[in-house]
């Protein structure tokens, strides 16, 4: 059981990390780690070479003191003091063992200071190379990034432009369902199942008689329309109303004459 929660873990945290981590900021860091690895080798040249210096001048002191103790057993034999020209030339041996001593520690911080600055030119090369390189990939991952994104927008599966059609088909959806109740209303106010609380008030006898003008509107306009087409037949048609229309008038004026009488 422990083995597969710790196998989770990793695999989440591995997961989370590979998502957290950019590329660019780690090579920036692999960059910045191998200058100062860099400069590490540079400072150990530079240690390197001052201890050098530092031997060459003990060593030109231990020369000058041995020159010096040459001349005083000179000296001191020409004085007749063999004594004391031995003294200083034991003197003396002591000092040039001691140089022989610094000449090689010398010569070997000088092999030392060579390996060192060699490694040094070389790591230099390849900072120099990897800087080139790591600029190179930066710029063509962004360029991929970029192309991505945009791509992505276009179709419409990135994060952002994904919210935003899911906002413009709500805004259809709310305007389409607008769209229909405003038809539904018009509708019901027009068939009378809802009044128009804006308007003047019709009861169904209104209704009625609003309805049958209308048809007869049409009626009329339908007549008109077969008399266009059908020259000639539509006159007498309106003819022969005519005519019925004054032979009814006639009937029905005696009958009122009667009456008035």
């Amino acid at each position: 059981m422990m083995k597969r929660l710790s196998l989770i873990f990793k695999a989440k945290a591995s997961k989370a990390l590979d998502k957290a981590e950019d590329p660019r900021e780690t090579l920036d860091y692999s960059y910045e780690k191998q200058r100062e690895l860099l400069q590490k080798v540079r400072r150990g040249v530079a240690d390197v070479a001052t201890s050098r210096k530092r031997l060459e001048l003990q060593s030109q002191q231990l020369t000058q003191q041995a020159d010096k103790l040459e001349n005083q057993g000179r000296q001191a034999l020409a004085a007749g003091r063999e004594d004391l020209a031995r003294e200083a030339l034991t003197r003396r041996s002591a000092v040039m063992t001691q140089k022989a001593d610094l000449d090689t520690q010398h010569a070997a911080l000088q092999a030392e200071e060579e390996k060192l600055t060699l490694a040094s030119q070389r790591l230099q090369a390849k900072v120099d190379a990897f800087r080139t390189r790591k600029e190179t990939i930066k710029a063509t991952y962004t360029a991929a990034e970029a192309q991505t994104k945009i791509g992505e927008a276009f179709s419409g599966i990135s994060e952002e432009m994904g919210d935003v059609g899911m906002a413009v088909e709500r805004a259809e959806d709310k305007t389409q369902q607008m769209q229909a109740r405003a038809g539904a209303v018009d509708e019901l106010l027009a068939s009378g199942a809802l009044d128009d609380v804006t308007g003047t008030t019709k009861d169904d006898i209104q209704s009625e008689l609003d309805s049958m003008a209308s048809s007869g509107d049409v009626e009329l306009e339908l007549a008109r329309l077969k008399g266009e087409l059908a020259p000639g037949s539509a006159p007498k048609q309106l003819e022969g109303q005519a005519g019925g229309a004054g032979a009814a008038a006639s009937a029905s004026a005696p009958v009122v004459e009667e009456e008035q009488k």
